[in-house]
């Protein structure tokens, strides 16, 4: 699966549209992802992605980086043997679309700040 066009509050995988947060499974596309916190990734809002058990997950904090990603947060998921990375959405972009081919890969993206 790979990400074709990303834009503020847009993205488009596997040719279809979606315009709200979206957490990137290897077999499907989770929309309307909502956070505890909307611009903090906390450790419980990272359970369905912890029991998919990728390799990596890329999480995309928005065009302006807007989105934390605590160190408890980092700690917790790194402690469940999942390399974390995370950047402003569109660099998670081209990360996710680099690393799919090669890795399970989750990516969690945050579309708009």
């Amino acid at each position: 699966m790979k990400i074709e066009v990303y834009g503020y509050a847009r993205i488009v995988i596997g040719g279809k549209l979606y315009e709200t947060d979206v957490i990137i499974f290897p077999d499907r596309v989770k929309e309307g992802w909502c956070r505890e916190f909307s611009h903090r990734l906390d450790k419980e809002d990272t359970e369905e992605i912890i029991q998919e058990k990728p390799e990596v997950l890329i999480v995309g904090t928005g065009r302006w980086k807007q989105m934390s990603v605590p160190k408890e947060t980092q700690k917790y998921i790194e402690s469940h043997g999942i390399e974390l990375i995370f950047e402003e959405t569109m660099k998670a972009v081209e990360l996710f679309n680099e690393l799919s081919d090669k890795k399970k890969v989750v990516a969690a993206l945050h579309l708009t700040c």
